[in-house]
C-alpha cells in the first residue's frame, strides 16, 4: 500500500519560510516524477512544483524565485523550501507522486501576521 505522509506546514508571518517533507512508503520512487500541489478554500488544486526522476525541475510562474523542489531518493523524500512567503501562498498543501497517481493528505500552510 502507497503511502504519503507531509510534514512541515503552519503558520508564518509574511516574509518568512517554511519546509515541507513528503515520505513515500510501499513504492520506489527513484523512476518516478514527484511534486507539491496546493488548494486555497474556493479554488481548484494547482501545481507548486515537481521534480522529475533525474531532478529536472518545473515551478508555477507564481512561486519562480521563492520556492524551491527537492528530493532524496535515498530517503523516499520530496521537500519543498518556501522563502519569502505571501498571504496568497496559504492553501493546503499536497504531495504527489506519478503526476497525481498518488497523494499525501495535505498540510496546512496559513501565511498571515
Amino acid at each position: 500500500q502507497v503511502q504519503l505522509v507531509e510534514s512541515g506546514g503552519g503558520l508564518v508571518q509574511p516574509g518568512g519560510s517554511l519546509r515541507l517533507s513528503c515520505t513515500a512508503s510501499g513504492i520506489i520512487v527513484r523512476f518516478t516524477v514527484m511534486g507539491w500541489y496546493r488548494q486555497a478554500p474556493g479554488k481548484e488544486r494547482e501545481l507548486v512544483a515537481r521534480i522529475g526522476s533525474a531532478g529536472y525541475t518545473d515551478y508555477a510562474e507564481f512561486v519562480k524565485g521563492r520556492f524551491t523542489i527537492s528530493r532524496d531518493n535515498a530517503k523516499s523524500t520530496v521537500y519543498l523550501q518556501m522563502n519569502s512567503l505571501k498571504p496568497e501562498d496559504t492553501a493546503v498543501y499536497y504531495c504527489s507522486l506519478g503526476g497525481g497517481d498518488y497523494w499525501g493528505q495535505g498540510t496546512q500552510v496559513t501565511v498571515s501576521a
